[in-house]
């Protein structure tokens, strides 16, 4: 239990539609139905779901989220499975806040599984701390029940749950939850914001171990530090460049465009390396903006340009015959393809700099996620 105290602090993922008035009932429907287009393909993914503890205490926790976002998605993008890029999904769970319902565990699904990375970011900055009764055993049996995990036995499925209170507290047994964890396949990985020592004393660690994952302690209030490079400022004005690729339809376009721009100038909010991290994000196979942008939708199955509704076009392409506007796209496509490539290309440099510059840190959640990942996934044949 810890002490009750209000902190203005910004935080982690919410769905742009759930985030305007939507009720539980809603979320959980959702959480079942996120995944259904997908869970009888043979399409591969990592999925992840976040468990983050919101009390008063934790706000350096949410503080390293926010800051390395963009280095654990860019990280998870060079996995490969049988020659295969998988797709990657998020999940978020906020528990242990008074803001909560206590009579549902404090527990709140802010995000069901999504590969929007703009939705991931705005979320990311979205939450705020309050004190509050973490029930660890509870929100990990809520996520395994509410999300939708799908069939496949070549995803890999994780859960991070991260805190500092024992994790005994609350009606639902932490061995109960693993039980339940381990027959869907999902491996739960703990992190305990504070002393290692102390960390297994409460629990952590065992509640780890009986889910085949990974016990992890952090310093949740470290500040996150960055190595600037050379190739910082290339990527940026690539950036700029790659923003204007994006062909907005639909009533989502116009707002979708806005939240793309409101979580670049999030990244920047941070420093130059963030936005730059990001960036690397948006130029890998993980950014799909489908329900929003033509030059990504032309590539969906079932995409049809006499489908689309004239109204929902951009002024530059209203009045254009079909032909005019497969052309438009086409140039586009070619466009930002140029573009990632030549972001990819400097990454590849960037990272070897940052390799020479800095050692591996475990302290630090991005690191001690990643690490986690890497050693598990290598059961299931994954590579990077």
């Amino acid at each position: 239990m810890k002490t009750l105290m209000k902190t203005a602090f910004t935080g982690f993922f919410m769905l742009v539609f759930i985030a305007c008035n939507a009720n539980n009932t809603s979320k959980k429907d959702l959480a079942h139905a996120e995944t259904k287009n997908h869970e009888n393909t043979t399409e591969q993914f990592i999925k992840v779901a976040l468990l983050l503890d919101t009390s008063n205490s934790m706000d350096g926790l949410i503080d390293q989220a926010k800051a390395q976002l963009w280095d654990i998605v860019n990280e998870l993008s060079y996995a490969k499975c049988n020659d295969k890029k998988p797709n990657l999904e998020i999940a978020l769970y906020e528990y242990g806040n008074d803001n909560l319902n206590g009579r549902e565990g404090y527990i709140r699904l802010v995000l069901p599984f999504s590969n929007d990375l703009d939705d991931i970011s705005k979320e990311l900055f979205s939450l705020t701390t309050n004190g509050g009764n973490e029930y660890c055993g509870h929100v990990i049996k809520t996520s395994l029940k509410q999300l939708s995990w799908g069939n496949n036995p070549d995803d890999l499925k994780f859960i991070f749950i991260a805190g500092n209170e024992p994790f005994t507290q609350g009606d639902v047994s932490y061995k109960t939850a693993a039980k339940l964890a381990h027959n869907n396949d999902v491996t739960v990985n703990t992190i305990f914001c504070g002393d290692y020592e102390q960390g297994i004393a409460s629990y952590w660690k065992d509640g780890a171990d009986l889910a085949h994952g990974d016990y992890m302690a952090i310093n949740h209030n470290k500040a996150t530090t960055y190595v600037a490079t050379p190739f910082d400022d290339q990527i940026m004005k690539l950036n700029q460049k790659l923003n204007k690729t994006y062909v907005a339809y639909g009533s989502l376009g116009e707002m979708k465009m806005t939240t793309q721009a409101q979580q670049d100038q999030n990244a920047r909010g941070y420093s130059q390396e963030n936005a730059v991290s990001r960036t690397i994000s948006k130029s890998s196979h993980f950014y799909k903006n489908s329900s929003w942008d033509l030059v990504d939708a032309e590539k969906e199955e079932g995409f049809s340009y006499d489908d689309l509704d004239k109204d929902d076009l951009p002024e530059a392409l209203k009045g254009k015959s079909t032909s005019e506007i497969k052309a438009y796209i086409a140039s586009k496509r070619k466009e930002r393809e140029t573009i990632q490539n030549e972001i990819q290309d400097l990454n590849l440099k960037r990272r070897t700099y940052i390799s020479e510059q800095q050692k591996d840190d475990n302290s630090r959640l991005d690191n001690a996620m990643i690490n986690a990942i890497k050693t598990q996934a290598k059961a299931k044949k994954y590579t990077w």
